[in-house]
């Protein structure tokens, strides 16, 4: 029963460490690659009036972590009920 019970955390946990990381890359690539790498490409368009190169930098990537904080939450809610570890 005891080995049981120990695998399904470990699954639990991989789970989550899984979306963890994805949602991680993901701002990473947004933060990093589109307000540092592709800014002169993505400069060339304009968003609200000003390069979005710019604004990705300096808001965007803010507004995406903020959509993945809340997806995280959303997502570990289904996870959380679908493994009996819900309140």
């Amino acid at each position: 029963m005891g080995n049981t019970n120990q695998h399904q955390r470990t699954r639990y946990w991989r789970a989550n460490e899984r979306l963890i990381t994805k949602l991680l890359l993901i701002w990473a690539a947004v933060s990093f690659g589109c307000g540092i790498l592709f800014v002169e490409q993505l400069n060339a368009i304009q968003f609200l009036g000003v390069p979005l190169g710019f604004w990705i930098a300096q808001q965007g990537s803010i507004y995406v972590f903020v959509a993945l904080i809340f997806y995280y939450a959303w997502r570990m809610d289904k996870h959380d009920h679908a493994h009996h570890v819900d309140e």
